[in-house]
């Protein structure tokens, strides 16, 4: 149950980040958001958890560096996408 929780949250962080960047409510390719939502809420929400002091549990600090996070994955990401067509 933990990994379709897992999952869902990064689905969920990633068009929440896609939905940020302008890039619409129906996404092609949801790959993309789901992998910009897992790294993004490994290294954004882990990180403003433990600067602000509140450890490993589910804060909105967290939450707020889970978006940022996915947010700054994704911009790479689409820019990475767009110098290659």
């Amino acid at each position: 149950m933990l990994f379709i929780a897992i999952i869902v949250w990064g689905v969920a962080a990633g068009w929440v980040a896609n939905l940020i960047l302008g890039g619409g409510s129906r996404p092609a390719d949801w790959g993309p958001l789901m992998v910009a939502g897992f790294s993004g809420s490994f290294v954004g929400g882990l990180l403003l958890s433990l600067i602000s002091g509140e450890g490993f549990s589910l804060r909105p600090s967290g939450i707020i560096g889970t978006v940022l996070g996915a947010v700054v994955v994704l911009a790479i990401y689409q820019a990475v996408q767009g110098r290659k067509s």
